[in-house]
């Protein structure tokens, strides 16, 4: 039965280079994070293969999945255990076919009208946001709000993962919003140790008890 985490880590290196994206998965599991997942805009495919076959050892390893973002052909290589797609990315029902039915296939959204793509097209979450303003993706777009969220939460069945300038301070308010959980980028990859920044937010996310 497919699991969705509450605690996503997004490895980048590009908001940083001073660790490789094994490296940073290594630290992010050890924190606490339930879900890993890959993201790289740069580099070849054989590159990408082999560091998502390494990360794909260490999150069995765990018995955390990894997720690929954008990049199918990357998931089936590596043996990931699903993709998360973006509005402009590979269509979520045709993911589907090529992946099967036991992947974890998550879509982005924004709005209500993304979410109901997501929805609809048969997503196992639906990432949303940004919620806050965030500098790690450049193309994230204005900041949607915790009022996107609530309305997103109540309008689909899914687990809905909010992402964008979230830090550990936020969860109580997200996931009373209706949230399952949080996916973070510079909130982990940025910080002197990642692994003690993880740690943190699985420590809130944990100790959470619902108003």
């Amino acid at each position: 039965m497919k699991k969705t985490g509450r605690f996503h880590v997004l490895t980048d290196m590009v908001v940083q280079s001073r660790y490789s994206h094994v490296e940073l998965t290594e630290m992010a599991l050890r924190g606490g994070a339930d879900t890993i997942q890959f993201r790289s805009k740069s580099g070849s495919t054989r590159e990408l293969i082999d560091t998502a076959v390494k990360m794909k050892e260490l999150c069995s390893k765990a018995g955390v999945p990894l997720i690929i973002n954008d990049r199918i052909d990357i998931a089936m290589a590596s043996g990931a255990d699903g993709v998360h797609l973006g509005q402009d990315d590979f269509p979520i029902p045709l993911a589907r076919k090529l992946l099967g039915e036991y992947a974890i296939i998550g879509g982005s959204a924004g709005n209500m009208e993304e979410a109901k793509i997501c929805f609809e097209g048969g997503a196992d979450y639906i990432g949303v946001g940004p919620v806050f303003q965030t500098g790690s993706k450049l193309d994230a777009g204005p900041a949607t709000g915790i009022e996107n969220i609530r309305m997103i939460a109540e309008a689909f069945s899914l687990p809905v993962i909010a992402i964008g300038g979230i830090s550990e301070k936020h969860i109580g308010e997200l996931l009373d919003a209706g949230a399952h959980g949080i996916a973070v980028i510079s909130a982990v990859c940025l910080k002197e140790n990642p692994a003690s920044a993880a740690q943190v937010f699985r420590d809130v996310l944990s100790g959470y008890r619902k108003k």
